[in-house]
């Protein structure tokens, strides 16, 4: 059976301690708490200094030196080299430079072609979508890349056990090659979200001739249409990867090989960049960074995200993930306003100013304030009430402090966090985190299972909120990790997938918003800034707002620095 969902009295008159803005809604939802106590004004907190937006090292007016190995120190080990099922934003890295996708965001976060060769054409209806693709690509293996490829990715994605990405694709009925170059979709109902799904993972084109040999295990040795391609891998240690002689666009490809070095430890990652070891390095601290931006040899790409760091809940995720719904027989997972209570104790921009040094930015929903499709119901705060936490819970009668076990990973910065994160909820007394720590690549798996109560990850983002949203809170959606199935949600987000105007859709995700932060499934906390080092005898490295770090066009180049 669903979580029991927490509706309070209306409210009277109030004033809030949190510096965000409030929702009616949620005026409502802590009436019983405000009501109880006073409410001294939150201290104010010098507002987090403006950041210059970073997303290249250009190549312009350099003297580049063809060939090299290049080594990019990853702070995650990312899961299966498979599009299909992969959900880590380390092994997006590494496919960037391997698997080309139909289409692309460039540095302002606009879709473009990749493989194919043009924007998608919509018929009237908008339910019959036309792609013409690239007719100068082949595979790494040889094998053609035509409309037919395409075809047999596409239908993978869509019926493989276990896909991740079935949801993001939306309601198609067919997909057909109508010649060899032209790929034609039909949806049952218009999906607006397909160019931006098409330019992640979704679009990224596997080898039909791969996929035949190799079936489930193409993630082992993955074959795809790109500047490198697929060398070995070492668990917890290294991916390595190798100019494609076959790519397209081959003469732009400058370094021979790129290592991928699994370096989880963001000091060591630093003492890796300074020494020379490392050329490339993901995830700086910032408790590193204004030390590295200071340094000769180094230069820094910042960029803030379209993603999100929070909490997951486990409200009914018992087989795993896209399985039946199961009910798990506890307080957090049953009633709302225990998870209210605890979004209420988290002051998040105190937490994220302090721990990261007001380099990240707190965060209450998966919609940016810097997307086209943010709204005031998006952008709006719960308020920051410890107190009035505790009213909840006593007004729900629940024993306090409640204790949870929070399962995070084990990357200092994180665990960083969760320490300051136990020590904030706890000051009332209203909860007892227990903080569980454990390896990213088996969080991962931690979460599909649904083998946690808690857990602390998060989400790179995308350009569409459908990337952020649909997946994690549809019933079945493909990482819907806590088993939340609420069908005025689900009506909702399939609505505005169906809608063709922006402020229409925005409309509707800010509904969406509104009803996830009262059942909150996910208690979002903060999103981070993409922070990635490079050492300056190399340029073309990129990095957008979607986080993924661009290297299929860097090279070395001649008085930077030391040469490869």
């Amino acid at each position: 059976m669903p979580p029991t969902p927490f509706t309070p009295p209306a409210p009277p008159e109030t004033r809030s301690r949190s510096p965000f803005k409030l929702a009616g809604v949620f005026a409502s939802a802590v009436a019983v708490a405000l009501a109880m106590t006073a409410c001294q004004p939150l201290q104010a907190l010098e507002p987090a200094p403006e950041r210059e937006e970073v997303t290249t090292a250009s190549l312009d007016g350099k003297t580049i030196v063809e060939g090299g190995d290049l080594v990019m120190a990853l702070s995650a080990e990312p899961d299966r080299l498979d599009p299909t099922t992969s959900s880590s934003l380390y092994t997006r890295y590494v496919m960037q430079t391997m698997c080309q996708k139909l289409y692309d965001i460039d540095a302002s976060g606009e879709l473009i072609p990749q493989l194919a060769t043009e924007l998608p054409e919509v018929s009237e209806d908008g339910l019959t979508i036309t792609i013409p693709v690239r007719q100068d690509a082949v595979f790494a293996d040889g094998a053609e890349f035509n409309a037919e490829a395409v075809r047999q990715t596409l239908d993978r994605h869509l019926n493989l056990e276990g896909s991740s990405r079935a949801s993001e694709l939306g309601p198609i009925t067919s997909i057909e090659a109508t010649d060899e170059y032209t790929v034609e979709i039909t949806y049952e109902t218009p999906f607006a979200p397909l160019t931006a799904a098409l330019a992640d993972r979704a679009g990224m084109m596997l080898s039909p001739q791969a996929l035949d040999a190799a079936g489930e295990n193409f993630g082992d040795s993955p074959v795809c249409v790109g500047p490198f391609k697929f060398v070995d891998r070492v668990p917890q240690t290294s991916i390595s990867v190798e100019r494609d002689p076959l790519y397209y666009d081959a003469e732009n490809v400058h370094l021979d090989t790129i290592t991928y070095r699994i370096i989880t430890d963001a000091n060591i990652r630093a003492a890796n960049l300074r020494s020379g070891d490392v050329h490339v390095a993901d995830t700086i601290s910032p408790q590193d960074i204004d030390a590295l931006i200071q340094e000769d040899g180094i230069g820094i790409l910042q960029v803030g995200s379209l993603g999100y760091q929070g909490l997951t809940i486990n409200l009914g995720n018992t087989d795993g993930v896209g399985e039946p719904v199961g009910t798990i027989d506890t307080p957090l997972a049953q009633e709302a306003a225990v998870r209210m209570a605890l979004s209420m104790s988290i002051d998040r921009e105190a937490l994220v100013n302090t721990v990261f040094n007001s380099w990240y930015q707190p965060a209450c929903s998966p919609i940016s304030p810097e997307s086209p499709f943010t709204s005031e119901l998006s952008e709006a705060c719960p308020p920051f009430d410890p107190e009035g936490a505790v009213a909840l819970l006593e007004e729900a009668g629940i024993e306090t402090p409640y204790e949870i076990e929070m399962q995070v990973s084990n990357a200092p910065d994180t665990l960083r966090f969760a320490q300051a994160l136990q020590a904030a909820v706890s000051e009332e007394g209203a909860f007892s985190l227990t903080i569980v720590p454990v390896e990213y690549s088996t969080l991962l798996d931690v979460q599909s299972r649904g083998d946690f109560e808690m857990l602390q990850l998060g989400w790179s983002g995308r350009v569409d909120p459908h990337g952020n949203m649909f997946n994690f809170l549809s019933t079945g959606g493909g990482n819907n990790y806590s088993g939340y199935s609420v069908d005025e949600v689900d009506t909702l987000l399939r609505e505005a997938a169906q809608a063709t105007d922006d402020d229409e859709r925005a409309e509707l995700y800010g509904q969406v918003v509104e009803k996830i932060q009262e059942d909150n499934p996910l208690i979002y906390l903060y999103r981070v800034r993409s922070l990635t080092a490079y050492t300056t005898n190399i340029a073309g490295v990129e990095t957008f707002a979607d986080g993924v770090v661009h290297l299929s066009n860097v090279a070395f180049i001649e008085n930077e620095g030391a040469q490869p």
